[in-house]
């Protein structure tokens, strides 16, 4: 999209979920925000308490911390790690199952909505870095915000994705009849703040419960399913437009890329794609990603 075609006035933010283990990747991210993207105002970091000084070195001008505990419902409580199974982070309260890490980090996602006073949301995981100048604000056509959809994703062959799709029309209240098979999943995925905020009154109403407390009756959820199906089939896609395309091609899934399958992606970008990532549990050395994202050669 031309610059010209941005609407003058809107204001964005960007965020990233992220904790104790991802921080050399995340380190990389926020250096290839500064390095490439323009047209936001602050980049939000989401971690746990816990984590909090150790992603403190990251802060700057426009980047901020945002903690759990500052997002959740007091009554979502993190279990002593002392406490829990392989000292896994988990929450518990009487209103959700027995949530994890995963799972939270998507509350905070859309919890992080209804404390900002921005319109437009991009989300970039902490394994993904941008490799070329973006432009936030084109995410934006006039007041129409990007909503990611693809018919055939690489996700929708998961066995989780009909939970997914299950959970998100039973928390919105779309009859079984109605629910679109998309796949709503990816990297850069982008929302308005004010729907995300208008989707969780639009489940309380609906249930009578906390927001959190719809969603987290599941362990079995996607917060994109969620905003994808509120859009497309509570809204009727109203506010949006539909875009085939991800702005960060991910690999999802082992083997880790070799260097030169790296550079390939890089080298493959389209002229709106601005990223690429590699899922945090693939065996992949910060500084090999750190150098595909930059171009950099390693040391020998």
């Amino acid at each position: 999209m031309s610059p010209a075609a941005v609407p003058p006035g809107k204001t964005n933010a960007i965020v990233t979920a992220s904790y104790a283990p991802d921080f050399p990747r995340c380190r990389i991210l926020c250096e290839s925000i500064d390095r490439f993207v323009t047209g936001f105002d602050c980049h939000y970091l989401l971690v746990d308490t816990p984590d909090r000084d150790l992603f403190a070195a990251l802060e700057g001008p426009r980047r901020r911390i945002v903690t759990d505990t500052e997002l959740l419902p007091w009554w979502l409580k993190r279990m002593p790690q002392s406490l829990s199974p392989r000292q896994r982070r988990i929450w518990l309260s009487a209103l959700t199952l027995p949530l994890h890490g995963w799972h939270v980090q998507q509350l905070k996602r859309i919890a992080i909505a209804h404390r900002l006073d921005v319109d437009g949301l991009i989300y970039c995981d902490s394994d993904t870095a941008f490799v070329k100048p973006f432009d936030v604000g084109a995410i934006w056509r006039g007041d129409a915000m990007r909503l990611y959809r693809e018919r055939g994703g690489a996700l929708k062959a998961l066995a989780d994705h009909r939970h997914w799709v299950t959970h998100a029309g039973e928390a919105l209240g779309i009859a079984e009849a109605d629910r679109a098979d998309h796949d709503y999943i990816c990297q850069f995925v982008t929302w308005k703040r004010q729907t995300v905020v208008d989707m969780c009154a639009h489940m309380e109403r609906l249930h009578g419960r906390p927001w959190p407390a719809v969603i987290g009756r599941s362990r079995k959820f996607s917060e994109c399913m969620i905003y994808g199906a509120y859009v497309e089939g509570v809204l009727g896609g109203a506010g949006h437009y539909i875009d085939a395309e991800t702005l960060c091609p991910m690999q999802w899934f082992d083997p880790a890329p070799s260097d030169a399958e790296l550079q390939a992606v890089v080298d493959g970008l389209s002229e709106r794609q601005a990223g690429i990532g590699v899922q945090s549990f693939i065996a992949l050395e910060p500084a090999r990603f750190r150098a595909a994202a930059f171009g950099e050669r390693l040391a020998a």
